[in-house]
């Protein structure tokens, strides 16, 4: 561990300027392999384990330099690096990596949210190409990005969990409609989108033709690991440069109540939530098997929910009235607020703490699966 540190360390010294060129840099990174260090070096990488990726990640953090990471934040490239060709490796991959190109996710519908399986978009052959037909919603980074992760239906003649395949859509085309959703806390972070007759060339297929229920289970492993890592706990303009471990500590002491024993133990539940979370992360980034690994992204996922709710509920106890504040002229409050009604945000994104908990029950605790009188139906012949 220590060589690569010293390594890693060495070559920022050498290499990185806060004044530098932002794409020079990411190309720097990239070709140093320090983008996506846990990858095979024919795949742009290292060939590290997850624990030396992350040392990486936190050099690069000491010196404040960005583009490391990719291996676990880019959802997008990690998807294609699991489950694409090696042509779209090729084509895709680079220019994500190096910021050249942005990416968003068409997963979820008006009327399939959970139920991912019930979509309804649908996709048609038309020569070399697919001609996408529907809508998608809760959309993050729509309107910047340049392709959406897409699912959409391929084959309604099978049960509803056959018949998806996972495109790479261009999004800067005609034929597709974005609308900003405004949210509670006064953001329009998602979007729905319309889609009507947008097309995707045919070699931006991932995985084989209706097989792309599993090329969505690679993504969705990949962002629950994310959003178990890393949550969102201040407004965009407002975001501290690196979230403080004690926040609770500080704000209880700021409002003269950590002398208090009943905060004094709320706060201790909190940390003692977050510091078995951390080892459960840890395990599941050491574990071999990768439907292991997927139940305990999902138990990191829940888990991370349920600490930014008990986060928030604390910290409004500290702080009182206050709370009900709202506005820059009542920062500590709106801070708060912000953080309690954001806190909804983890426990829906990314699947729902509903799904995660089925998940853990059926694969971790062994419990009958709900039902599925229809698991065996075609798709068309579905009650909706």
């Amino acid at each position: 561990m220590a060589d690569i540190v010293d390594e890693v360390r060495a070559w920022l010294a050498a290499n990185w300027t806060s004044g530098i060129d932002r794409a020079s840099w990411a190309q720097l990174v990239f070709d140093a392999g320090w983008a996506v260090p846990s990858w095979e070096p024919e795949w742009y990488g290292r060939g590290l384990s997850d624990t030396q990726s992350r040392l990486v990640a936190a050099e690069f953090a000491a010196a404040d330099a960005p583009g490391t990471g990719h291996d676990r934040a880019n959802l997008f490239a990690c998807t294609l690096h699991d489950a694409g060709t090696d042509e779209q490796k090729r084509r895709l991959i680079p220019p994500s990596i190096r910021g050249e190109s942005k990416w968003c996710l068409l997963y979820s519908e008006p009327a399939a949210g959970s139920d991912l399986a019930g979509l309804r978009t649908r996709a048609e052959r038309d020569g070399d190409e697919w001609v996408i037909n529907g809508q998608k919603v809760w959309t993050s980074f729509a309107t910047t990005a340049d392709y959406g992760m897409l699912v959409a239906r391929t084959n309604w003649d099978v049960p509803k969990h056959q018949g998806i395949s996972f495109f790479m859509l261009p999004m800067k085309q005609r034929g597709i409609d974005i609308r900003p959703i405004h949210q509670i806390t006064d953001e329009s972070e998602f979007n729905e989108i319309f889609i009507d007759n947008a097309r995707v060339p045919a070699e931006n297929l991932v995985g084989e033709l209706n097989g792309g229920w599993s090329v969505l289970q690679t993504a969705l492993a990949y962002e629950r690991r994310f959003m178990g890592d890393l949550a969102r706990t201040a407004k965009k303009n407002k975001r501290p440069k690196a979230e403080k471990s004690n926040v609770l500590v500080e704000l209880a002491r700021d409002a003269g109540r950590l002398s208090d024993p009943y905060i004094r133990q709320q706060i201790a539940r909190v940390d003692a939530l977050v510091t078995v979370n951390r080892w459960n992360t840890q395990r599941s980034r050491t574990a071999a098997d990768r439907a292991e690994a997927a139940t305990l992204m999902a138990l990191g996922k829940i888990a991370m929910s349920g600490i930014l709710h008990e986060t928030a509920r604390v910290e409004t106890e500290i702080v009182g009235a206050e709370a009900m504040l709202a506005g820059p002229e009542n920062p500590v409050g709106d801070a708060v607020t912000f953080r309690t009604m954001n806190a909804y945000f983890t426990s829906i994104g990314g699947g729902t703490d509903q799904i995660q908990r089925n998940i853990i029950g059926e694969r971790v605790l062994g419990l009958p699966k709900e039902p599925e009188p229809y698991r065996d139906t075609p798709f068309r012949d579905l009650p909706h």
